[in-house]
């Protein structure tokens, strides 16, 4: 089960989240999400739980607790969403081309 982690402290490493999640489960992976341009933390990562029933008692235990001061949010995660990224490029059809008519 993919579980969202929100309001993430920024001092937060994987190894961190990772222990956290662990005492409530089987963890497959944990992974914070950071900025593509700067590598910071974007305050927000992701863990994968063994089963579901691992899953909903980290959901339960965890959702709402403080660490470093802040409270997280822990939910399942949502399917990702194809967000059409890409294109650009090309050349605009309305433009240029100089021939005549």
């Amino acid at each position: 089960m993919k579980l969202f982690v929100g309001n993430l402290p920024f001092s937060v490493t994987e190894e961190d989240l990772h222990n956290e999640f662990a005492s409530k489960g089987s963890v497959l992976s944990a992974k914070i999400i950071t900025d593509r341009e700067t590598g910071r933390p974007r305050g927000f990562g992701f863990v994968e739980m063994a089963n579901v029933k691992d899953g909903q008692n980290a959901i339960s235990e965890l959702n709402g607790k403080e660490i470093d001061g802040r409270q997280i949010a822990v939910s399942e995660a949502k399917p990702q969403e194809n967000r059409g990224g890409g294109g650009g490029g090309g050349r605009d059809r309305n433009r240029g081309g100089g021939g005549r008519y």
